[in-house]
């Protein structure tokens, strides 16, 4: 199982999510609400850190157009969408910004598992979410367990560590973020215990 650690915000923390081997960085671009949003001459720096074999990704909640195109500039690896996006769509965008795609369904009730059926095609990776942006909410992760995706999968929505054994055989990554926090700001100490837990977990299986 590979790890996300989302919302980071300062050199510190991505140069000790690469030297942790963290799989998937994540910068939340355009979200001003969040406390984790980045100014764009921010994300240039921290995009630009040298991030070995990490993938760095770019998180846009319901872009613009005009959007895209400002963000496609920067060191990225992924877009991370949140938004009514048909798979048609999210072909164009691939194509033409020439970056993967992780897709985001914010789950509320189990039918929206399935949501995943109609954007799979344009995704490289489908992310099932809590339904709060910026408070993280539980859902029952067991709802996914039935499903078949062509693609890696994705989970996130108050993801602790105590949770990541039971998610192992769920999903191939995890989304954490508030987990990794302490008084809103990461915690590299956290975030070590994570990835050794992830390691530790992988090894015994």
């Amino acid at each position: 199982m590979k790890l996300k650690v989302c919302g980071l915000s300062n050199p510190n923390e991505v140069e000790a999510c690469v030297s942790l081997k963290v799989n998937y960085c994540g910068f939340i671009l355009n979200f001003t609400k969040s406390h984790r949003h980045i100014t764009l001459e921010k994300a240039k720096y921290l995009t630009n850190i040298n991030k070995d074999k990490t993938k760095y990704v770019g998180v846009l909640v319901k872009p613009t157009d005009e959007e895209l195109n400002k963000f496609s500039k920067l060191n990225l690896d992924y877009f991370q969408l949140y938004g009514n996006f048909s798979s048609e769509d999210l072909v164009q965008i691939k194509k033409k910004f020439k970056i993967k795609i992780i897709s985001s369904i914010q789950v509320k009730k189990k039918d929206d598992i399935y949501k995943y059926k109609l954007i799979e095609d344009g995704s490289d990776i489908i992310l099932w979410d809590s339904s709060g942006y910026e408070e993280s909410l539980s859902w029952n992760y067991n709802w996914i367990k039935p499903v078949s995706t062509k693609v890696k999968r994705m989970i996130a929505g108050n993801i602790t560590i105590d949770k990541i054994k039971d998610l192992q055989n769920l999903t191939d990554i995890i989304d954490v973020s508030g987990a990794l926090e302490t008084n809103k700001v990461k915690d590299i100490n956290k975030i070590k215990k994570f990835t050794n837990t992830i390691k530790k977990i992988s090894y015994e299986n």
